[in-house]
């Protein structure tokens, strides 16, 4: 498969090639490199995947089928802001559910979607280890515990005040 790289993408390529070049002989690097991918463009499209396994001679069906496996990974485009609800037992019992249907009404979208502005995307994860802090809800990499449904706006409002 030929791949056409845009020419605002070339700087993004450059960086990957970098990452493929340095960890590309180790072995069990592939997650590693996929997930260093998707800092650089932000998800891992198709076009990002078949990049990969041609640079590392590994089927396009293995990346995908690690890409699609594991939820750190993102095939489409996802917010500034990455909400996800852990929906582990924990959290479940202590009212996860709740938390994510406030989330939604505040965001106005479901998971697995983004806000139009591009602001936030919504995910139901499972278990997060911190159980002790059900429900528990995270933003990138900042961890929110014991929520109720009302503690919802103000800590979405947080992240769009500064940004």
């Amino acid at each position: 498969m030929e791949i056409t790289i845009d020419k605002n993408e070339i700087e993004n390529y450059q960086k990957l090639d970098e990452i493929i070049l340095k960890y590309k002989a180790k072995n069990g690097m592939l997650i590693y490199i996929l997930k260093k991918a998707q800092d650089i463009f932000g998800y891992l499209p198709i076009k990002v995947q078949s990049y990969i396994s041609e640079k590392m001679d590994i089927p396009i069906s293995t990346i995908n089928g690690v890409v699609s496996f594991y939820s750190l990974f993102s095939q489409e485009p996802t917010g500034k802001y990455t909400i996800g609800v852990c929906l582990g037992t924990a959290c479940y019992v202590k009212g996860a559910s709740d938390i994510l249907e406030a989330i939604k009404e505040e965001l106005g979208l479901d998971v697995g979607e983004t806000t139009h502005n591009k602001m936030f995307t919504l995910k139901a994860t499972r278990c997060i280890g911190a159980c002790g802090l059900a429900p528990v809800i995270t933003i990138n990499d900042d961890v929110y515990g014991r929520l109720s449904p009302s503690d919802i706006p103000s800590i979405i409002h947080k992240y769009t005040k500064n940004s």
